[in-house]
């Protein structure tokens, strides 16, 4: 009983049980269709409430089905809320014309158009997703960028959430196309996992094919909910290196590239007092002719300009999945939620990520594989 008053628990059922009061009286014609509806609304308060809040970790077959179950109705509910809203603002239009063509087919088919096309948005941002992603590549115009990093290509994988419904067979696509850019250096920009190494282990292991090359880690906030001192240990192990507000410096022919990583705010809840130090992150710069920082939350972009970084390769938003979180997600992190961006003179670069989170839908993105190209343009004289 303790934990159904939690804030975060009341909130969340006062949101579904709005929600569902809504979609009750709009679309239901009776008892039963009510009770029916209800049960998705049920699948999705069952994960915040007893998995998250709780402590019940899970792992067992019927927990995954129930999570799968939870996430499906999660985008599928998103999705007949908006069409219903949709069709009730349509509704409100025609009403002052009851005898028209469009009032009343909005009357007599709007709650089949409602299912129908919520069902048909989720198999469509279920194909997409599923498909996996996409190569984008995105060219960083530099200011007297120094000739030997002229073309200088970084590949960032972000926001891959292994877990319940990306597996070793999507991972292992991801390394295939990751394979096939020849980027000079590898970045996975944070949420690489959603779950135990003992739990996920095989199923990243594909990842190690990476480091034939430079790779570098940064954590993100799933990375450190999923225990981060045990995943980073574990990526070492595959022979990635991990940035925690440090970085590295590689030598390209005359020029030097300082790559440096913060660490997510998350991982205060496992190490308090710890928090992303972008100044730390480009300690020891010198002279070097580029600084390139790597911060899963783009909102940690000020910190890496007032740093004197010159790139921020940044992840998290998912550019919000699929609609209508795609417009929620302008109001949280603008103005750098996906696509490129600057941050004073820094360019922020925030991937749409490789994956997907809960949902294994898209609707309006696309999953993406971004290889960065750096291009020389003439500095302002």
């Amino acid at each position: 009983m303790k934990r159904l008053l939690q804030p975060f628990v009341l909130i969340v059922t006062a949101i579904l049980a709005v929600g569902y009061a809504y979609v009750a009286l709009r679309l239901g014609s009776g008892l039963w269709d009510r009770l029916a509806l209800a049960i998705p609304f049920l699948l999705v308060w069952i994960v915040p409430v007893v998995y998250w809040s709780g402590d019940r970790e899970g792992g067992g077959r019927l927990d995954e089905a129930l999570h799968v179950a939870s996430y499906l109705s999660m985008a599928w509910l998103s999705f007949l809320v908006v069409l219903t809203l949709a069709r009730d603002a349509l509704l409100l239009v025609t009403v002052w014309a009851p005898a028209s063509a469009p009032y009343l087919m909005l009357r007599q088919l709007g709650t089949t158009l409602v299912y129908v096309g919520s069902f048909v948005a989720l198999i469509v941002g279920a194909l997409v997703a599923l498909r996996g992603p996409h190569i984008r590549r995105i060219d960083i115009p530099i200011e007297d960028l120094h000739p030997d990093l002229e073309g200088f290509r970084i590949a960032q994988i972000s926001d891959l959430h292994v877990g319940l419904t990306i597996r070793r067979r999507y991972v292992e696509r991801v390394v295939e196309l990751t394979e096939s850019l020849g980027a000079d250096v590898i970045a996975l920009t944070g949420d690489i996992v959603d779950g135990s190494v003992p739990v996920l282990a095989a199923h990243v292991a594909p990842l190690r094919r990476l480091t034939t090359v430079p790779t570098f880690f940064i954590l993100g906030n799933h990375d450190c909910y999923s225990g981060a001192a045990q995943w980073i240990a574990h990526f070492r192990s595959m022979g990635m290196r991990v940035l925690l507000n440090s970085n590295e410096v590689m030598q390209r022919g005359k020029a030097r590239l300082l790559i440096g990583g913060v660490v997510d705010p998350a991982l205060r809840m496992s190490n308090p007092g710890v928090e992303p130090r972008a100044d730390q992150a480009a300690a020891g710069a010198g002279d070097a002719a580029l600084r390139v920082l790597l911060a899963h939350n783009p909102k940690l972009a000020p910190l890496g300009a007032r740093a004197g970084f010159d790139l921020q390769l940044s992840g998290h938003t998912h550019a919000g999945q699929f609609f209508p979180w795609t417009l929620a997600v302008r109001l949280v992190h603008a103005p750098h939620v996906a696509g490129l961006s600057r941050e004073g003179r820094m360019w922020v670069y925030v991937s749409a990520g490789t994956g997907t989170w809960g949902p294994p839908v898209r609707f309006g993105t696309r999953p993406e594989l971004t290889l960065v190209r750096l291009v020389a343009v003439a500095g302002k004289s």
